[in-house]
């Protein structure tokens, strides 16, 4: 009963300190415009967390290489939504709905997928209404 004062105000901090540990990635991401990047080729696919990483290349009007990458939600969020780690592959040719960076970085933060080949989606969230 001696270390119950201690153990309690341990409790009570560690509970009141989570929220300074979320992680509140959506302030530099234009988040009321959607980005539609066409024949985007995906390069490399990262499964893991916090979250996956979705590395791809679009090529513009005047022929110069763009390479992009967009932040997913982790595994446990994208399973669900039918993605597996082997949903997306290097090579594969989709078109690309993202928020993209408010300073213009090549970066994102995806919405979904529609593969070229098959015209066959996948969400990484819900669709806004």
């Amino acid at each position: 009963m001696k270390n119950y004062p201690i153990r309690a105000t341990v409790v009570v901090l560690l509970l009141f300190s989570v929220p300074v540990f979320a992680h509140h990635g959506n302030a530099g991401y234009d988040m009321a415009k959607m980005t539609v990047l066409q024949k985007a080729t995906i390069t490399q696919v990262e499964w893991g967390n916090p979250h996956c990483q979705i590395h791809f290349d679009v090529t513009d009007d005047k022929g110069t290489v763009e390479h992009w990458l967009v932040e997913a939600p982790p595994p446990s969020e994208l399973t669900p939504r039918s993605w597996t780690r082997k949903s997306l592959n290097a090579g594969d040719e989709v078109t690309v709905y993202f928020h993209a960076a408010k300073n213009g970085a090549p970066v994102g933060i995806i919405q979904k997928v529609i593969f070229t080949k098959d015209g066959s989606i996948l969400r990484a969230y819900p669709d806004p209404k």
